[in-house]
């Protein structure tokens, strides 16, 4: 699929932080997805061994998880640890792969946060921007912000706040379960997002879409 490319890779940490303060003000968080118009969702995963990262995009059918093509693409990591810029680490392998998807998704769901982030551009941002495509991210932990007590309950969800902005949603996925923090990547917004990810998680803490990428990234060798 075309991609928006916006700037090159190689960049020290203080230049990333400096760009990521730059796009931040073209992210778009406050769009509603229309669910009912999604019949395809992709799920991006990328994992890192041995110094490569090996990253995996899944386009399932939704709502029910079919799915239509699995790519993937690998190269040594081209960037450090540092928390916050995982963008830099993930990003070029990632734009290799989505140069090789053919379908069209409707929707992104990234291993990773959206505007839940010190910056408000975290890796669903970021590549939304590239993408021009809705995108939502689904974090593990929380990067920044915080919230009220959470219900036991699936479905469960609280405000993600940070420096008094509202950043994104925590959500319960699994009852009893640890719970996923989403935000908006790009072209999406907080009620749309939880509910996308909600439905999208109907076994498992992790979205389906997600889940299957990750499979698909940690396959590799």
């Amino acid at each position: 699929m075309d991609l928006v490319r916006r700037h090159g890779w190689d960049l020290t940490p203080v230049q990333a932080v400096a760009l990521q303060r730059q796009l931040a003000g073209e992210v778009v968080a406050d769009r509603p997805l229309n669910l009912d118009a999604v019949r395809l969702v992709a799920g991006v995963d990328v994992s890192v061994k041995n110094e490569r990262s090996h990253a995996a995009i899944v386009v399932a059918t939704f709502p029910d998880f079919r799915v239509v093509e699995t790519v993937t693409a690998e190269m040594p990591t081209p960037f450090p640890y540092v928390p916050g810029l995982l963008s830099f680490r993930e990003g070029p392998v990632l734009e290799e792969a989505f140069g090789r998807l053919s379908a069209e998704p409707d929707v992104f769901l990234f291993d990773g946060m959206g505007t839940a982030h010190p910056r408000r551009i975290g890796i669903a941002s970021h590549m939304g921007l590239w993408l021009q495509r809705p995108t939502v991210g689904v974090g593990k932990t929380r990067l920044c912000g915080r919230n009220a007590p959470l219900d036991d309950e699936k479905g469960a969800h609280q405000p993600l706040i940070d420096k008094g902005e509202t950043i994104g949603a925590v959500l319960r996925t699994r009852t009893g379960k640890h719970p996923l923090f989403i935000s908006p990547g790009h072209l999406s917004d907080i009620p749309s997002s939880v509910a996308l990810v909600l439905a999208c998680a109907p076994k498992f803490r992790q979205p389906e879409p997600i889940r299957l990428a990750h499979k698909a990234a940690g396959a590799f060798g």
